[in-house]
């Protein structure tokens, strides 16, 4: 199933949607008790998110009213997580890139939760705070029940589901300081969505395709099996010191093709408007403005 955070233009309150084709159908107007979030949804365990199944299934059956998505507005595709954890310098030519060390320990570091913003909307930043702002293409992998002290194999287990992210990032921050949250974590700095997908439509997240798309030039164009440690060991290797609770979203790192290291560099820029697309989940769009 897909899920995403809708609204009506102008409603300042998103409600939790499944997605059907080009469609959705709002749980709070299937179930009397409906979760008020995919967060709610995720907390109240696998037996709820077999309710919602039986309940959409019954709606579609029935013939039940729909909206189209394309005249509602996105909210991030995760809200209220637990935590947002992403993975550094994890694609062997990103890493080479820019420099940076990827055959060591993980590089780990934490996204702040004003940085999240949805598909469509727009990301603005002061001109002269940062000048150097870069897209990033990146699987989000979001937990679904808490994963503890977990073996590679047994990983995929504790994924709710999937979901695009771009990990903007201000590179000229980035380098001038010796951690990398305040960098990428300006307000609208990660955007996710259109959706979240379940786990049980993945097959392996290991045999996606990335994309991002600058003002129509694709600039990053790569599989999720050139990460250099796949998803089960990501999650693994975290859980061997905290536990991940439900709800967590772990940005899993970016591959090769960013502007700061293209020639001439490439930035994000007042006006632009940047794609990144992961197949089996969707493209997610966010539109930029410096002011």
């Amino acid at each position: 199933m897909k899920f995403a955070h809708l609204r009506v233009d102008g409603q300042p309150t998103p409600r939790l949607a499944t997605v059907i084709g080009d469609d959705a159908l709002f749980l709070d107007d299937l179930l009397t008790d409906a979760p008020r979030d995919l967060q709610d949804l995720i907390e109240r365990g696998p037996d709820a998110l077999d309710e919602v199944r039986a309940a959409v299934a019954t709606a579609v059956d029935r013939g039940a009213p729909t909206t189209p998505v394309a005249e509602l507005r996105h909210s991030s595709a995760v809200l209220r997580p637990a935590q947002v954890l992403a993975i550094g310098a994890n694609y062997a030519a990103h890493a080479s890139e820019l420099k940076l060390r990827s055959e060591s320990a993980m590089t780990i570091f934490s996204l702040w939760p004003n940085s999240l913003t949805g598909h469509g909307q727009t990301t603005e930043w002061a001109g002269d705070v940062a000048t150097q702002v870069d897209y990033e293409a990146e699987l989000g992998v979001i937990i679904g029940t808490a994963a503890k002290d977990v073996s590679p194999v047994d990983a995929l287990d504790h994924v709710w589901g999937y979901t695009v992210v771009n990990d903007i990032t201000a590179r000229d921050i980035q380098f001038s300081e010796a951690q990398w949250s305040r960098c990428k974590s300006f307000d609208g700095f990660t955007p996710t969505g259109p959706v979240v997908v379940t786990a049980d439509e993945i097959a392996d997240p290991q045999d996606l395709w990335l994309t991002t798309n600058l003002d129509g030039h694709i600039l990053q164009d790569a599989s999720t099996n050139e990460m250099v440690r796949s998803v089960a060991e990501i999650i693994s290797y975290l859980s061997k010191t905290a536990t991940l609770p439900p709800g967590t979203l772990i940005s899993t790192g970016s591959p090769g093709g960013a502007g700061y290291s293209r020639n001439p560099q490439v930035f994000l820029k007042d006006g632009s408007t940047v794609t990144v697309s992961i197949e089996g989940i969707g493209s997610l769009t966010t539109h930029c403005r410096v002011v």
